[in-house]
């Protein structure tokens, strides 16, 4: 069975690194985490293509969940799935949820074989 992935889009390289060590220290290697922070350049920010990078660099069959710590990782996250072959954007979703929170219950979700609509459903209840 494959499961669910994830994708964490932070503006800081740091910060994506370390949930996704957070990620896997609790839950394990049964769950994909790419952690795309920053942007081309090294600095502060995100880039779509990086982010698209990352999704195809976890991909499943099973779908991939995005988590985002800011307004415009939310947006470069829409560009890189809106670049993705049509048959794959039904399968990315982007989670309204809190980047640490919602990724490390994500995970923990998608690590027990639970659907990308499962995995999305318990990240963003965390947020309410």
């Amino acid at each position: 069975m494959t499961n669910v992935s994830i994708v964490l889009v932070s503006h800081s390289a740091k910060l994506a690194e370390g949930i996704r060590e957070m990620i896997h220290q609790m839950v394990g290697d049964n769950v994909q985490v790419a952690a795309v922070g920053g942007n081309s350049a090294g600095e502060l920010g995100t880039d779509p293509k990086r982010i698209r990078g990352g999704i195809e660099a976890v991909w499943s069959d099973a779908g991939v969940a995005i988590l985002v710590d800011l307004g415009g990782a939310e947006m470069n996250s829409e560009m890189a799935i809106e670049a993705l072959e049509p048959k794959r954007r039904s399968k990315v979703v982007i989670c309204d949820a809190p980047i640490v929170e919602g990724a490390v219950v994500a995970a923990t979700e998608a690590s027990g074989g639970s659907s990308l609509a499962v995995v999305r459903a318990t990240a963003e209840a965390v947020g309410r």
